[in-house]
């Protein structure tokens, strides 16, 4: 729900006239379609009929690269927030810089949980 409020809140103003804006709607996109599908995934435990798939490797991959290409892109977002004549692109690309990071943060809760599990599945 937060990656979905990072890119609506670019979305919503005149980011394809910024380049480094351009970056961090493909990362918010692309790592909330990822999650919606591994949420489905998991939540219809599709994952259980398909057991030739490491399924603690790819969560932790997946966690840790949205990890480092969400903090990337928050660190992109809040450096190109610019105060301008319209105040509301402004106060939605400072909305989107904040929950940028609380959705980095997150994903960098569940890269530490991803990799405690692969651990322990690897020491077995």
């Amino acid at each position: 729900v937060i990656g979905l409020l990072v890119w609506t809140l670019i979305a919503g103003t005149e980011y394809f006239l910024y380049p480094a804006f351009g970056w961090v709607m493909f990362v918010a996109v692309f790592y909330w379609v990822l999650t919606v599908f591994f949420l489905i995934i998991y939540m219809t435990m599709t994952y259980t009929r398909i057991p030739q798939v490491p399924w603690t490797t790819v969560g932790l991959c997946f966690n840790g690269s949205a990890f480092i290409l969400y903090l990337i892109a928050a660190i992109v977002d809040a450096s190109s927030v610019t105060k301008e004549l319209d105040s509301h692109n402004y106060n939605s690309w400072a909305a989107s810089s904040f929950f940028a990071f609380v959705v980095t943060s997150c994903y960098a809760g569940n890269t530490y949980f991803s990799f405690i599990s692969w651990r322990s599945r690897t020491l077995q």
